[in-house]
C-alpha cells in the first residue's frame, strides 16, 4: 500500500524533514563487528588446533581490514578476500592449515549471535516512523542475514542491500545505482548514508552523489581526500542531526 505523500516526504505532525531516505551501514555502525569477529575467530582457531592468543586475533583483524580495502579498490574479489586473509595469517604463523576450511568454520560462527553498537536499536526505533531506512552492507550475504535475524532489526528497514547479492561493492557508484533502482520515489538530494568507514561508506556516498554522515566514535582523523558532510560520535546524536539538515 502506498504511504501518504506527507509521510513519504518526511513530514510528521507538522514538521518537515529535508532528509527522506537514510542508508545505514551494518558492521561497526549498528552491530559491533570487531567483538563478533574476535569471538568467531577465537573459536575457529581452537577448531583448527591453534592457540587463540590476543596477538593472533589482533593480527588477523589487521590482515582482514587490509583485504577488504583491496576489495574496495577493486584489486581483489570477494572470494579472494574471504580465503586470502586466512592464508596470509597461517603463512605468518608458519602453520599448514586450509584457508578454505578456516573460512567455512569462521563464517558459520560469525553468523551466530550479535552485539549491538550502543544506541543502535533505540535510534532505529526513533527514525523508522520518520524516514525510509535501508541497510547497505559489503558483508557476506549468509553471514549478514543470520546476524540480522539474531538482532531482530529487519522490520525497521524498507529493504536490505548486500553487495554479494547486488553484484557490486561499496564504494562503487554501481552499488548505489543498483540500490536506488530498487527504492521507490528516491531522491538523491534527500538521501544520506550513515557509516563508520571513510573508504567504503563516505567515499561511496560521495561517489553516489548523496549526503554522508560519518559515525566516528573513536574520534579518528578525517582524510582530506574523502569528503564528509556530517560527523557524529554516538548514534544518539543522529535523530537531532537529521532533523536539522537544511
Amino acid at each position: 500500500m502506498t504511504r501518504p505523500y506527507a509521510l513519504r516526504c518526511g513530514q510528521l505532525e507538522g514538521c518537515f524533514f529535508v532528509i527522506q531516505t537514510v542508508l545505514f551501514d551494518l558492521d561497526d555502525t549498528l552491530l559491533d563487528f570487531h567483538k563478533a569477529e574476535a569471538a568467531a575467530l577465537r573459536k575457529t582457531l581452537i577448531a583448527l588446533d591453534l592457540e587463540p592468543s590476543e596477538a593472533i586475533i589482533a593480527r588477523y583483524s589487521e590482515i582482514n581490514a587490509a583485504q577488504w580495502r583491496l576489495l574496495e579498490d577493486g584489486k581483489l574479489t570477494r572470494e579472494q578476500v574471504l580465503t586470502r586473509r586466512f592464508a596470509i595469517l597461517f603463512d605468518e604463523l608458519g602453520v599448514e592449515r586450509s584457508s578454505v576450511q578456516a573460512k567455512e568454520i569462521y563464517e558459520r560462527l560469525l553468523g551466530v549471535g550479535h552485539y549491538f553498537i550502543p544506541g543502535a536499536p533505540e535510534v532505529l526505533a526513533a527514525l523508522a516512523p520518520r524516514y525510509d531506512l535501508y541497510l547497505v552492507s559489503n558483508g557476506t550475504a549468509t553471514v549478514q542475514e543470520s546476524r540480522l535475524e539474531s538482532a531482530g532489526i529487519q522490520p525497521y528497514f524498507k529493504d536490505i542491500f548486500i553487495s554479494q547479492q547486488i553484484g557490486a561493492d561499496k564504494p562503487q557508484k554501481e552499488f548505489f545505482d543498483r540500490c536506488f533502482a530498487k527504492i521507490p520515489n528516491v531522491l538523491r538530494e534527500r538521501t544520506i548514508i550513515v557509516g563508520d568507514s571513510l573508504t567504503s561508506d563516505m567515499r561511496g556516498g560521495s561517489n553516489a552523489g548523496i549526503r554522508t554522515c560519518w559515525f566516528n566514535p573513536h574520534r579518528k582523523a578525517r582524510c582530506a581526500e574523502i569528503p564528509v558532510d556530517y560527523e557524529i560520535a554516538a548514534l544518539a546524536e543522529l535523530p537531532a542531526l537529521l532533523a536539522q539538515i537544511q
